[in-house]
């Protein structure tokens, strides 16, 4: 991947935050997330299921709206956006889904499916520019004019998938939500699908927010990664920097349980499940998993802080176990957005 130069965010992100109600608890799902989101790049997501990735994405792209915090698109305000422009807003940024399975309708054909936010937005005068527009998304996502007239039933996961994108790219956005958009697949398929996307972003001009559990597919398809855990973002850096010299404990145990083991080096085994986010542990949220956990851990929330080479963690021991030097002492608004 091509470093991203430095130029004003499509995206940027302040203190975002989600909670919910689960009975008398309150469950804090993201915790003020601060991040910047490049024109044309894609940010890798990554962490356990339950740590609050999906809904960090459902809330950028409106199916969810946040407790509190700021979402700007090119500058402009658009966290909790009036009705009719939430329309605008469809059309600019997209998601797809984990499941193909369920997230198409099985009771249309494929061509209603991709050509039906076309009739929604009003755009194609008539029948035909919009039979057009359907012929070139398909070809796009590499599919033939056949499937417009075949079933969801009738496609394997990997072309329901397919059908998936197209929908979304048929209102030709700017900015894609990829939550898991492989991982309901079988293996030999993934790599067609991660392919495609990347291909479709350099014709379309796409940024993706790509949100996966598996660092092997993250790290494949990112410019850049963010760690997340019980809510807080961790850790964000460069896919290969991180890659390299995962800086937090938690990312270091991502590493080893997904990627080939080098040398003398033995495999981190977490004990423990994830804490519940309705009653998260004081001080560090990962020191009660954690193999590097020092008494100041149990007691005091380390911020996230910037390093050098553009690494930013959120971990008390960076320096005493990378030699890594930070930046400031002080996290700001900035904090989360390096280039």
């Amino acid at each position: 991947m091509s470093a991203t130069e430095k130029k004003a965010p499509l995206l940027e992100i302040r203190g975002l935050t989600k909670e919910f109600r689960q009975g008398k608890d309150r469950v804090m799902a993201v915790h003020q997330i601060d991040l910047d989101i490049q024109k044309g790049e894609v940010f890798g997501l990554v962490g356990e299921s339950g740590c609050g990735k999906s809904t960090f994405g459902q809330m950028l792209v409106h199916l969810l709206d946040p407790t509190s915090g700021t979402i700007r698109l090119e500058g402009k305000d658009i966290t909790r956006p009036p009705r009719r422009e939430r329309k605008d807003l469809c059309k600019r940024m997209q998601i797809v889904f984990q499941d193909p399975y369920s997230s198409i309708d099985p009771n249309k054909t494929i061509g209603w499916l991709i050509e039906e936010p076309l009739k929604i937005h009003g755009i194609g005068k008539t029948k035909q520019e919009r039979a057009e527009k359907v012929s070139q998304v398909l070809k796009a996502v590499g599919l033939d004019e056949s499937y417009r007239t075949r079933w969801p039933n009738e496609l394997s996961g990997g072309q329901r998938q397919r059908v998936a994108i197209a929908i979304a790219l048929i209102l030709d956005p700017d900015f894609v939500v990829c939550d898991e958009p492989v991982s309901a697949l079988d293996v030999s398929v993934q790599a067609q699908v991660l392919n495609l996307l990347l291909d479709l972003r350099e014709q379309f001009g796409l940024t993706y927010l790509f949100i996966s559990h598996d660092l092997n597919v993250v790290s494949y398809v990112s410019d850049r990664i963010g760690v997340m855990y019980l809510g807080n973002l961790v850790e964000l850096g460069k896919g290969e920097a991180i890659s390299q010299m995962p800086l937090h404990p938690y990312t270091e145990a991502l590493f080893s349980a997904s990627m080939e083991v080098e040398g003398d080096r033995e495999r981190i085994i977490l004990s423990g499940d994830l804490p519940s986010p309705a009653h998260p542990p004081a001080g560090c949220p990962f020191h009660t998993r954690c193999f590097a956990c020092t008494d100041r851990c149990k007691t005091e929330k380390p911020l996230l802080r910037e390093f050098e080479g553009g690494r930013f963690c959120a971990c008390h021991r960076v320096e005493e176990r990378t030699g890594l030097k930070p930046v400031s002492q002080n996290t700001t608004s900035k904090e989360g957005t390096a280039e």
